[in-house]
């Protein structure tokens, strides 16, 4: 049976890179090309499916409602087909590490920082495998493993990177369209974009009632999104109020694509941890190597 219908495969890797960057420039960079190909390549995958992936702005990049959700498939299907490859390929072994995370940590933290790896170690072969939770993983199914979490999981050595502050996100758009939301007093009138899982993310109730403000009611103004990245690119896109954690979004504050409405924020129990299954007979090199370099980024 013909698998149909397929997009073009290089169009694909292009928008993964540019959808990710939120930038042609930062793609073209990443993949070695000119930003011109980058464009070209989008387009072409845009022509193929006949919707806008991306509104295009004179100064900013963001992804329409379709480009949302389509990247979010493409880049679990590419993560998939990399890692299949890899297995296939029998990358190296002692310097193959196999990385598990959330989409968020592998989105906004672990990725735009690969190639600062990859520069420094290019003989470790990295393959990152992104879940929502570590329940159905079993031990030796990775190296390391990168989750925000309470209290973490039981059989797994645990070694806290960093502690999180978490405050309101909007574009500078929705701002402008809602100033009152400048008082915290206010922030709950706005539309609130809440994450829906079951792990230790806090929620918009956790983080009014933690920094003494009104919580919302019921009838508050919410859309419920189960997918962090696309809660953050929901708060790109002009829809409302997210709750950022500090080490995700730094990119988008310092780019200004994304403000701070208010100065409020709230230092959670929570903590990211970098975690390891029991100890092997025979550490893997290029495991420590890793681990290295995440502790050097914590200590920052």
């Amino acid at each position: 049976m013909r698998i149909r219908p397929l997009p073009p495969l290089n169009s694909l890797v292009a928008f993964e890179a540019a959808a990710r960057h939120l930038s042609f420039t930062r793609a073209a960079n990443e993949l070695s090309v000119t930003q011109g190909a980058i464009s070209r390549q989008v387009r072409h995958l845009e022509d193929y499916l006949g919707r806008a992936l991306f509104i295009r702005d004179k100064r900013a990049l963001s992804l329409t409602d379709t480009g949302a959700d389509y990247y979010d498939n493409v880049q679990q299907s590419l993560l998939q087909l990399a890692g299949a490859t890899g297995d296939i390929l029998q990358w190296q072994g002692d310097q193959q590490v196999t990385v598990v995370t959330t989409n968020a940590m592998a989105s906004f933290w672990l990725l735009p920082r690969f190639n600062e790896f990859q520069e420094q170690h290019p003989e470790v072969d990295l393959r990152i495998l992104a879940v929502e939770s570590l329940r159905n993983i079993r031990h030796n199914e990775f190296d390391l493993a990168l989750f925000y979490c309470r209290t973490p999981p039981e059989g797994l050595r645990a070694t806290p990177l960093f502690s999180e502050s978490v405050f309101p996100v909007c574009s500078p758009a929705y701002l402008q369209k809602n100033p009152q939301i400048a008082d915290p007093l206010q922030l709950a009138t706005s539309t609130l974009l809440s994450l829906e899982v079951r792990e230790d993310w806090l929620s918009w109730r956790d983080w009014f009632e933690g920094c003494d403000l009104p919580a919302p009611t019921e009838n508050a103004r919410r859309l419920k999104i189960n997918n962090y990245p696309l809660v953050i690119q929901s708060a790109l896109n002009g829809q409302g109020l997210a709750l950022a954690w500090a080490n995700l979004v730094d990119d988008y504050l310092a780019s200004g694509l994304l403000v701070r409405p208010v100065d409020n924020a709230l230092t959670t129990e929570s903590l990211f941890y970098m975690l390891q299954p029991p100890p092997a007979l025979r550490p893997k090199t290029g495991v420590e190597l890793v681990q290295q370099w995440l502790l050097s980024h914590a200590a920052q």
